[in-house]
């Protein structure tokens, strides 16, 4: 006889080396992120062309609140301000800290959920490369929120690059949005591994607020946010494909990932936080 956990402890690295892999790991995402985004295809006529398909596709399904919600946060001032300090710093604040958060609770929960969120981005940046299209800012009649903002704030006029760093994003790297992905990401994750349900509302308003943002700012269409909550949503089917996660409290990942009648999760020993305990011959 002996134990799943003890296993686990003689195999894995300390939880400081593991916690510097993670911190890498995250790292070269963001890095591989950048350079997507860099290597994407910058011709203008053909990323206006696909924004203008994507323009038909909403007005096919009723969807085209681009117009209304860009006057919302520019006929508000505090309103553009505050969306675009939330466009500009959410996005990477929120992402870490409910990283952080589920690595705390242990290695069952941060794995899949680190799983789900590295899927759904690296699906984003295939589009990124693959699909460059302009944003609403570089059309006539939307206003580019952020620019109107940009001396009360830390970004320059180039989209929400830190200022002086605008030629290090590429301003077509749009479809999907990421930044609608990623707070659907947090919102998911909340959902299924926080106990409080107050949190678990925040989550889900972070994740609207998130998509309102976006478009309102002039940088994204509507089915930016759309594409980006639903290759979140495939990045957390896989995860659960991949190992045993939780999702009972998520009706479409339920339907998604319908186990048959009578199998049972497997646990594998990389889902296993040092305190877990399983015996096993």
């Amino acid at each position: 006889m002996s134990t799943a956990s003890a296993l686990a402890r003689t195999q894995s690295m300390p939880r400081w080396a593991r916690g510097l892999f993670e911190l890498v790991l995250i790292m070269g995402l963001w890095v591989l992120y950048s350079l997507a985004r860099l290597l994407a295809d910058t011709n203008m006529q053909p990323a206006l062309q696909r924004a203008n398909e994507l323009l038909d596709i909403e007005g096919l399904i009723g969807i085209q609140w681009e117009v209304p919600l860009n006057r919302l946060f520019t006929d508000y001032r505090w309103i553009g301000l505050l969306g675009s300090y939330w466009y500009a710093t959410l996005h990477y604040v929120v992402t870490a800290g409910v990283l952080i958060w589920l690595w705390r609770l242990g290695a069952d929960r941060y794995g899949p959920a680190r799983r789900a969120l590295v899927i759904g981005t690296l699906m984003g940046l295939l589009a990124y490369i693959s699909l460059p299209t302009a944003p609403p800012r570089f059309i006539g009649g939307y206003v580019d929120v952020l620019s109107l903002h940009a001396a009360d704030g830390w970004w320059g006029g180039d989209a929400s690059a830190p200022r002086g760093l605008g030629g290090l994003t590429n301003e077509l790297a749009a479809f999907p949005s990421l930044h609608a992905g990623w707070s659907l990401w947090v919102a998911l994750a909340l959902q299924i591994y926080a106990s409080r349900k107050w949190v678990r509302t925040l989550g889900w308003l972070y994740a609207l607020g998130t998509a309102i943002v976006i478009v309102g700012t002039g940088n994204h269409w509507v089915i930016d946010a759309i594409v980006g909550w639903m290759v979140i949503i495939a990045g957390w089917a896989a995860a659960e494909a991949m190992g045993r996660v939780p999702i009972e409290r998520i009706p479409i990942l339920r339907m998604l990932h319908r186990r048959p009648q009578g199998e049972q999760a497997v646990v594998t020993l990389e889902e296993l936080s040092p305190e877990d305990s399983l015996v096993v011959d």
